[in-house]
């Protein structure tokens, strides 16, 4: 791993708090400094609050890495795949987590507290964080990705944030 691997953000809501805490001392065993984006306790939080402070900091290049973890990971997933520039992917096996960076070029990586135990979850963080994009056939994919993301993005209007939760 180089030192841009060294720091990974990470964060949790309540369902996945606990598989959190294990991670962040699977990382610090190594070597790896990890900043907490919450929750502190185990109290009831809603994921996307913290799947969105940590995707921005990661399109803000803050951090090159980040790990979510709610109780399916699917919710993280599709907040932090939200925001602009942000690639990321749930993973419950060590095959998927290696692909989503090599393949991918993901920066962060969802588990669900619920369907994985710890032990597969510090291997899948670990494959995921020995791994690097590759580039070749999928630089141009995710080179597509990013077009589309940009033709989207252009179309919003500047305020496009105010969110209509009554909405389907």
């Amino acid at each position: 791993m180089g030192n841009s691997n060294r720091v990974v953000a990470i964060g949790a809501d309540d369902a996945g708090f606990y598989l959190k805490e294990i991670i962040k001392q699977h990382l610090a065993s190594q070597g790896i400094e990890v900043v907490d984006y919450g929750p502190a306790t185990a109290d009831p939080i809603d994921y996307p609050d913290v799947a969105a402070a940590l995707a921005k900091d990661i399109a803000a290049h803050k951090y090159e890495r980040g790990i979510l973890i709610c109780g399916t990971g699917i919710g993280m997933a599709i907040t932090a795949n939200k925001v602009p520039g942000v690639y990321a992917a749930q993973a419950h096996d060590t095959y998927s987590a290696e692909r989503a960076r090599k393949s991918n070029n993901a920066q962060i990586i969802t588990m669900g507290a619920r369907v994985i135990g710890p032990e597969l979850a510090k291997q899948i963080v670990d494959v995921w964080m020995a791994s690097e994009f590759q580039g070749g056939a999928s630089a141009r994919k995710v080179g597509k990705i990013a077009v589309l993301e940009q033709s989207l993005t252009d179309k919003l209007p500047q305020e496009s944030h105010n969110v209509n939760p009554e909405r389907p």
